[in-house]
C-alpha cells in the first residue's frame, strides 16, 4: 500500500504532469472569467434566466425580494452539487470544478462590489442577450473540454452525459430548461421568451465551440516518397504515422499511403513540405474532433 502511494505521488510530480495540471488550471481561471463576465454585465441586469444555478439564484434572490443577492445563493447551491460531484464523476473532476465553483463566487461577489449593475448597459435587449450568452458559452466550453466545469447545473449536465452519452450541448440544456422556464412566474414574458432563446443558442454553441477546440486534421498521402514525409512527421512535426502498401488503379504502379493526425498549424507545415518534396503526392484532408488514443484523448 505504501509503494503505491508513493508512485502515485512520484506520478503527480513528474515535469510533464506539472505542466498540464498548471495548463489545465490556467484554462479553468480564463473560462471561469468569461463565465463571469457574461452573466455580471449582461445576464444579472437583464434578468435573462438561461437555466444554470445562476438563472436559479436570480429567480429566488428575486422571489425573496433583494434580501439574499444572487452571488450567495449560487455558493450555497454550488457546495451541495460539488459534494455530489467528488462521489459520482471523481477527484480530478471535483477538484477543478471546486476550483472553479469558489473562484466564480468570488468573483461575482468581487464584480458586486466594485462595479454593480443596477441597470442593462444597452437598452438593446437582444445585443445583451448575444453578450450573456457568448461569453458564458466560450468559457463553458473550455471547462467541459478539459473535464471541468463552473458548478451548479453544469455538474447535473456532466451527469447526464455520464449516464446517457449524450453530448454536452443537449444535456446542459436539458438541465437548464425546467429553471429557464420557471422564470415565467417572477419575471415577463419577454425577459424569459429571451431567456429561453438564450438557452437554445448557448446549448448550440457550447457543442461547436468544443468541437472547434479539438478539430484537427486528418492527412491520407497517396506517395512514392514515404521515407522522406515519414521523417518529417516524426522528427519535426512530432506526430507518428502508419504505413500502407498502394496500387494506382489507372497506373498500375506501386503507391505507398500514409495516415496520420495533427493539429491545424502542424497540418500546413506538412502540406508546404509534400508539395516541395512530392509535388505529385495525391492528399486528402479531412477535419476531425473526435481521436482517441496516445497524443489525444484519452
Amino acid at each position: 500500500m505504501d509503494n503505491r502511494k508513493k508512485t502515485e505521488k512520484s506520478e503527480i510530480f513528474k515535469p510533464e504532469n506539472v505542466k498540464r495540471t498548471v495548463k489545465d488550471y490556467a484554462l479553468v481561471t480564463f473560462g471561469i472569467l468569461l463565465v463571469a463576465i457574461g452573466v455580471h454585465f449582461f445576464k444579472f441586469p437583464n434578468n435573462f434566466a438561461i437555466g444554470g444555478v445562476t438563472g436559479l439564484a436570480m429567480i429566488l434572490s428575486k422571489a425573496f425580494g433583494g434580501a439574499i443577492s444572487s452571488a450567495t445563493i449560487v455558493l450555497v447551491m454550488n457546495v451541495i452539487l460539488l459534494i455530489i460531484a467528488y462521489l459520482i464523476l471523481g477527484k480530478d473532476f471535483g477538484n477543478k470544478t471546486l476550483y472553479g465553483s469558489l473562484l466564480f463566487s468570488l468573483v461575482l461577489s468581487l464584480l458586486e462590489r466594485i462595479v454593480p449593475m443596477q441597470a442593462p448597459i444597452t437598452d438593446q435587449p437582444l445585443l445583451e442577450l448575444a453578450f450573456a450568452v457568448i461569453f458564458p458559452a466560450f468559457g463553458q466550453a473550455i471547462l467541459f473540454n478539459i473535464g471541468a466545469s463552473s458548478g451548479g447545473t453544469d455538474i447535473v449536465a456532466m451527469l447526464l452525459k455520464k449516464f446517457t452519452h449524450w453530448d454536452i450541448g443537449r444535456s446542459l440544456f436539458i438541465s437548464d430548461c425546467i429553471l429557464t422556464l420557471a422564470g415565467f412566474a417572477v419575471f415577463s414574458v419577454e425577459t424569459v421568451l429571451l431567456s429561453i432563446l438564450g438557452l437554445l443558442i448557448k446549448s448550440t454553441l457550447v457543442d461547436s465551440v468544443i468541437e472547434n477546440l479539438n478539430l484537427n486534421k486528418y492527412f491520407t498521402i497517396i506517395t512514392e516518397h514515404p521515407e522522406e514525409i515519414c521523417d518529417y512527421i516524426l522528427n519535426h512535426i512530432k506526430r507518428s504515422a502508419t504505413v500502407f502498401d498502394g496500387k494506382g488503379a489507372f497506373t498500375n504502379e506501386d503507391k505507398k499511403i500514409i495516415i496520420t493526425v495533427m493539429n491545424r498549424a502542424q497540418a500546413v507545415q506538412l502540406r508546404q513540405y509534400i508539395k516541395q518534396v512530392d509535388p505529385g503526392a495525391f492528399i486528402l484532408i479531412t477535419n476531425t474532433s473526435e481521436i482517441i488514443g496516445k497524443g489525444f484523448r484519452a
